[in-house]
């Protein structure tokens, strides 16, 4: 296929945290507003006069001081954040507000609070109490933290308009974005897809790490582009969903359509489902509380424990499967994640046993490169559906 005009630009802006777009943003006056997990509400964090970043630590090497700090028997991701922070690679961020995702998450935050390495005399850190169950008590407590950990010091420190006019216009850019990857991602149900899982990933990724209004005119123009393309004459071997924890690496994609294997739909932290869900907003109630609402209700985070939550979780990958038409699933896990070590363990046997669908579970450092261990995983993965295909098998 002919490459995607805007894709060589979005390569190279996901190579450094502190990207073109972000700097460009900067130099407007705009407020840069960091966070590590995707349970903080995306539009409450980009109000007019700021824009979001979802942090990570693209090019990492080693990190010896990090794992000196929180020892090696913790996720790489944090590690890794931690380590660039120390170098000094997160100085663009005028705030860091962070959730209770995980312990993990929040031992990485304090350890950069703590070792004082965001180096502006007014940057400050916010800590969130995330429910556990999408429950009424749960709503109020996630409305009440979202107020007084993201809308209350935004306003007192930046002087940010958080008012109900402020958020509705915030959500309606942040629909836009969505509405754009989710017309762009369609194109992945084809038999002959126009656009690869390598090049929706770094579509995706960017809406992350970059202020969304500069992003909205490439999605479009990229949009448009798909259009006419003409697909690949390579055919891919499987077609294969990706799920699990956070993935920002744009070698794991990479990897696994090297092996054979077309990512044609995602369900990881990073990725498009659920985190490219348009919020559908009304007239009747405050706008914090249905955004509120509608993150908790649709999460796949493994956080959440009731069982309609767990139960949900595996039904929501086997739709993505079937919507998607793949024929087999993917289920990732960096190294040392707590939360979603025991998610991919049952989950995998449950797609199984219930859904009954070709499962690869696997654990993985956070950069994983080429690495070879992954790739001879995936290689066996492909060929045993080819071998089910062959044999007559269903799924």
């Amino acid at each position: 296929m002919k490459d995607l005009k805007h894709l060589y630009e979005l390569e190279r802006l996901l190579e450094d945290a502190n990207n073109d777009l972000v700097r460009k943003a900067r130099s407007e006056g705009r407020k840069c507003v960091a966070t590590v997990c995707e349970n903080v509400p995306e539009p409450l964090l980009n109000l007019p006069g700021t824009f979001s970043v979802r942090l990570r630590a693209p090019r990492t090497g080693s990190m010896e001081m990090a794992t000196y700090y929180m020892t090696s028997f913790l996720c790489e991701y944090t590690r890794a954040l931690l380590e660039r922070a120390m170098e000094g690679g997160y100085n663009f961020t005028d705030c860091l507000i962070t959730p209770d995702g995980c312990t993990m998450l929040n031992r990485c935050i304090e350890n950069m609070e703590l070792l004082h390495t965001m180096e502006k005399p007014d940057f400050f850190y916010e800590y969130m109490e995330i429910p556990m169950k999408n429950d009424e008590n749960g709503l109020n407590l996630y409305t009440l933290q979202c107020r007084n950990h993201v809308l209350t010091p935004l306003h007192e420190r930046f002087g940010i308009d958080v008012s109900d006019g402020a958020i509705r216009q915030a959500v309606a850019e942040h629909n836009r974005v969505c509405q754009l990857i989710r017309a762009i991602g369609e194109y992945r149900k084809e038999d002959h897809p126009c656009i690869t899982g390598y090049e929706f990933h770094i579509l995706t990724m960017a809406t992350y790490v970059a202020p969304k209004n500069m992003l909205i005119p490439v999605l479009e123009e990229t949009l448009e582009e798909l259009k006419t393309r003409e697909p690949d004459t390579k055919k891919y071997r499987a077609r294969v969903v990706l799920v699990g924890s956070e993935v920002d690496d744009v070698d794991v994609v990479k990897l696994i359509e090297d092996c054979g294997a077309y990512v044609c739909a995602d369900r990881f932290c990073y990725g498009s489902f659920p985190g490219r869900d348009e919020i559908i907003l009304t007239e009747d109630e405050d706008a914090l509380t249905q955004i509120c609402r509608q993150y908790m209700n649709r999460a796949q985070c493994a956080r959440y424990m009731n069982q309609e939550k767990i139960q949900g979780r595996r039904a929501y990958v086997a739709k993505l499967a079937e919507d998607y038409h793949a024929d087999g699933i993917i289920y990732e896990q960096m190294k040392f994640c707590d939360p979603w070590a025991y998610e991919r363990t049952v989950g995998t046997q449950v797609l199984r046993d219930e859904y009954h669908y070709p499962v690869l579970s696997v654990d993985r450092p956070y950069a994983v490169g080429h690495s070879g261990q992954l790739r001879t995983r995936v290689q066996a993965f492909v060929e045993s559906i080819e071998i089910k295909k062959i044999q007559g098998g269903g799924k």
